[in-house]
């Protein structure tokens, strides 16, 4: 963004890139094309699964993280591939990092989901 953007101008330019960005992870990466899909296909489940606006927000705050982190290591393998193509430990390990990263989000949404399901479902999840 250019120097000098304030106020409303410079939201306009922030939401401006942030569609952009959006845009570019669709056209370029499947992962997070088919996390957008399966979140938008659950929504309605959320409705179902959350008996209060906490656990509703739990669900769909989940499935957001899970796409959030998915941004950031598009971003990061987008980086490292710039710097270059060749193999580097340091490249290799950025990427694994990035990839750990979305694994533990998926982690963290399974969790939620899950036990909110099963709570629905009427198995005690406590002693």
């Amino acid at each position: 963004m250019k120097p000098g953007h304030s106020g409303f101008r410079r939201l306009l330019y922030s939401t401006r890139y942030s569609l952009k960005g959006l845009g570019a992870a669709w056209r370029n990466e499947a992962a997070f094309r088919q996390e957008l899909i399966l979140t938008l296909v659950l929504l309605p489940t959320t409705f179902w699964l959350g008996r209060s606006l906490l656990e509703w927000l739990l669900l769909l705050g989940s499935a957001l993280l899970v796409m959030i982190v998915e941004l950031l290591n598009s971003a990061i393998e987008a980086i490292v591939d710039r710097i270059g193509v060749e193999h580097h430990v340091l490249s290799g390990r950025a990427k694994d990092l990035g990839s750990a990263a979305v694994f533990l989000s998926v982690l963290f949404a399974f969790l939620v989901w899950g036990s909110l399901l099963l709570s629905r479902l009427g198995v005690p999840l406590h002693t």
